[in-house]
């Protein structure tokens, strides 16, 4: 029987999963949680297969929550599943430590498989983020094949840019983070040189024209 943790921020979401994941011989669904926090605490307790989390969640976000876990429990195969194209995060995540990635558009029936996938200990690749990654390898080496700016961030830069492009403080940051405003300052330094920017409404409009928040 696989163990099955659903996170995602929306009740009817998760409800929609587990009513699907019921219909599965084994699959059996034994947590579930609201945000990135609550993610955490069921990793803690342990007892699960495989976590189902969603990106975009109050709180704390799946991409933060993901470092997180990756940290605390590195060998927990945890699937991202979002409302955004596969094209917006899918490779930045799986280089965090995603075992793979979803856009929730995708078919019920994927997303069994991706679940059993990584049960066996492997990553779950779909054609599409197959076709990403293929594109990167080969456009990498030639003039004008670079990565977009955010993809060259590192993952804790990666966590300032998205909090603050989506209008958080440095205050509130170091806060959430758990680091001195300093840090969070010089996170940004980093982030807005790396990005070729200049402000914080810049980094907004960089992440609403790449979709990477809404």
């Amino acid at each position: 029987m696989i163990r099955i943790a659903l996170v995602d921020d929306h009740a009817v979401v998760r409800a929609g999963l587990r009513q699907y994941f019921s219909e599965q011989a084994d699959f059996s669904v034994v947590a579930e949680a609201a945000n990135g926090r609550e993610a955490l605490a069921i990793v803690r307790r342990g007892e699960i297969d495989v976590m189902l989390m969603d990106i975009a969640m109050p709180d704390q976000s799946g991409v933060d929550a993901l470092i997180a876990i990756r940290a605390r429990a590195p060998h927990l195969p945890v699937l991202m599943l979002s409302g955004f194209a596969e094209a917006h995060y899918a490779t930045t995540l799986l280089r965090q430590g995603a075992s793979g990635y979803l856009s929730k558009d995708c078919e019920p029936e994927q997303l069994v498989q991706a679940i059993r996938t990584v049960c066996r200990g492997r990553r779950y690749i779909s054609p599409g983020v197959a076709e990403l990654l293929a594109g990167q390898l080969a456009d990498a080496p030639g003039p004008g094949g670079a990565l977009p700016a955010h993809e060259q961030l590192s993952e804790r830069e990666l966590q300032v840019f998205l909090r603050l492009a989506a209008g958080e403080t440095v205050g509130h940051l170091a806060l959430a983070m758990s680091l001195s405003v300093k840090t969070v300052s010089t996170y940004r330094s980093r982030v807005m040189e790396k990005m070729c920017l200049a402000s914080n409404s810049d980094l907004t409009y960089y992440a609403l024209k790449q979709g990477l928040i809404r």
